[in-house]
């Protein structure tokens, strides 16, 4: 395996970041995962924007530089010889170095590099039977707060989600929704979700939703803007179908006639139950369905 770290593609045993890396002293980073089908991939001009936007904005980095990463992420491909690839894209704070062992105008003056790495391995392959009966999901016990900007970002801060899926798994679940301190409903722990009533497709309010809104009711409800959400709506929108982007509570979930979750890997997930309740008829409905056919094309 070919890895792409800082500007070089190594052996993987050559791959190695500095002990006093930020992503691992710190968890100080972000990340992109990106699905490659017959050697293109998928939205990846989206994912590297999101990624460059999220480095600015959280002060990881003040110049991504997205042409040169996204030519990175192709000759990673290549250099594996795969076509269709599960691709993990993770920008870092770099190394610390030791600040306590330099002058303060010294630390004030440095330019600090990120570490920047791209692994290509094979996708994920999920079983059909997922996507032909549907999925069922858990209610996570934690909550996301309101006041947490970075909620919104894709950082390297995963274990609360990580913890939620492992829960999941053990009762038998796929997937585990997230709610917010005020009720509403923002995720999944690895996934958007949509929730669709009376043919009206509904999904919680995501970081940058607010500028085509008024207000900022996007910065009160921190939610990673996906690129397969934005998928989805530009899809249903094609349709002529009506698509709303607002407050969700757990009784509108539970209510609702279809629920999917959404992400790269995935891709349009139909969710059946939630927790003890059956969602719909208990079946994928007809909108999951129709947005999956249109993702596998």
């Amino acid at each position: 395996m070919k890895i792409w770290l800082n500007g070089q593609l190594c052996d993987r045993s050559d791959a190695r970041l500095s002990v006093l890396d930020a992503g691992v002293q710190h968890g100080v980073g972000l990340f992109e995962t990106m699905l490659a089908r017959d050697g293109a991939v998928l939205r990846m001009d989206q994912h590297l924007l999101r990624l460059e936007k999220s480095a600015q904005e959280l002060g990881l980095a003040d110049a991504l530089r997205v042409d040169p990463l996204g030519e990175a992420v192709l000759d990673t491909l290549a250099a594996n010889d795969m076509r269709d690839a599960r691709i993990r894209l993770t920008v870092t704070g770099g190394d610390l170095g030791l600040p306590w062992a330099r002058s303060a105008d010294a630390r004030r003056n440095e330019v600090r590099m990120p570490t920047i790495m791209i692994v290509a391995q094979p996708p994920t392959l999920y079983p059909e039977e997922l996507f032909t009966r549907g999925v069922a999901v858990t209610i996570s016990a934690n909550r996301h707060s309101t006041s947490d900007r970075f909620l919104g970002h894709k950082t390297l801060w995963y274990w609360p989600r990580i913890e939620a899926l492992g829960h999941a798994a053990r009762v038998g679940c796929t997937e585990s929704l997230w709610f917010s301190t005020q009720g509403l409903l923002a995720a999944g722990s690895v996934s958007n979700v949509f929730v669709v009533k009376d043919g009206v497709l509904s999904t919680p309010i995501a970081r940058g939703d607010d500028e085509a809104m008024d207000g900022e009711v996007a910065l009160l409800h921190p939610v990673l803007p996906g690129c397969t959400r934005m998928a989805v709506m530009e899809w249903a929108l094609s349709q002529a179908r009506r698509v709303r982007i607002c407050d969700i509570r757990i009784e509108e979930v539970l209510a609702a006639d279809e629920v999917f979750v959404t992400n790269s890997s995935w891709g349009v997930l139909p969710v059946v139950r939630v927790e003890e309740s059956v969602i719909g008829t208990g079946k994928p409905g007809v909108f999951a369905q129709s947005m999956r056919e249109r993702w596998l094309a």
